[in-house]
């Protein structure tokens, strides 16, 4: 964040769909002396469910930051609202997992140095010491941790000692080629953001770009999803492709995919940064609402 910039309060909230919900939210910030700054609001009609999202300045907010979440229960209880606050300026701790190709975690972490994720990232940790240099470099801990199908369960918990030892709020995956046993993803429910080498669903599994390229294929693409206990089915976050002509080799192929992993990646991590998602919905047909 900005050093001039004044913090701000964001607010999401899923609740039944009622005349009087936005005006509500909005009179709650105007009384106590809000600055709105960005509001977003969807109506899932097949469901009947109201998302909103609203951030306000805290500049001259009457209520103290620590008293805001009290003071919003009684509005929220009205209307039988799910909701979550957030401060602009809290930097989450995140855990990145990758292991052999380095692509996506090289243009994460320069995107970090820059200063464009308001987060901390503490640790690397992966199942090939492939990453090593790479998190020397940034100064960040690298953990290797050997893992098969023998010791999946131990090396899990030698995670979880690591994450929760560096404080990790959420996880992200750049092509981390593991799965994660289901005890791990509910510890860390939509807080594991995955990018998989496909728009999917499609080419799930080892080879993408050259069974793809086998299938005489005219768009590639790339997904950013949360983690769930279903390989490569939990929510949606951001999707992107690029043609593909009969001329590229499945070395063109492999570039522009991975091209498209890192831009994707990244939107995903910024939006879960910024507080912009917001999943609902069973977790076996989850979705995701991307507030502007």
């Amino acid at each position: 964040m900005n050093r001039k910039e004044t913090p701000t309060a964001v607010l999401l909230i899923s609740c039944p769909d009622r005349r009087g919900l936005i005006a509500a939210v909005t009179d709650f910030v105007f009384r106590n002396n809000g600055n709105i700054e960005h509001s977003d609001q969807h109506v899932d009609k097949s469901l009947g469910v109201f998302f909103m999202r609203i951030e306000w300045s805290l500049e001259g907010f009457s209520i103290p930051r620590g008293d805001i979440a009290g003071e919003f229960a009684e509005v929220a209880g009205r209307f039988s609202m799910e909701w979550e606050l957030y401060f602009s300026d809290s930097r989450p701790r995140a855990a990145i997992f990758v292991s052999k190709h380095l692509h996506c975690l090289y243009d994460l972490l320069y995107r970090y140095r820059q200063g464009w994720y308001r987060a901390e990232i503490p640790v690397i940790i992966s199942n090939h010491p492939d990453a090593a240099a790479a998190a020397e470099f940034f100064g960040i801990d690298f953990r290797s941790f050997e893992v098969n199908p023998d010791n999946r369960e131990a090396a899990e918990k030698e995670q979880i000692k690591v994450l929760e030892s560096c404080g990790a709020e959420f996880i992200i995956l750049v092509r981390y080629m593991q799965i994660l046993s289901g005890d791990f993803v509910s510890r860390y429910r939509n807080n594991i953001i995955n990018i998989h080498h496909s728009f999917l669903p499609a080419f799930a599994g080892a080879r993408p770009y050259e069974r793809a390229h086998s299938k005489g294929v005219k768009i590639v693409g790339a997904t950013s999803h949360y983690v769930t206990a279903e390989l490569d089915e939990g929510p949606i976050i951001e999707q992107d492709v690029a043609r593909v002509s009969h001329r590229d080799t499945v070395e063109d192929i492999m570039r522009k995919g991975q091209d498209l992993e890192k831009v994707v990646l990244s939107r995903a991590v910024k939006w879960h940064l910024e507080r912009r998602i917001l999943v609902y919905g069973p977790d076996n047909a989850a979705k995701t609402v991307i507030f502007d």
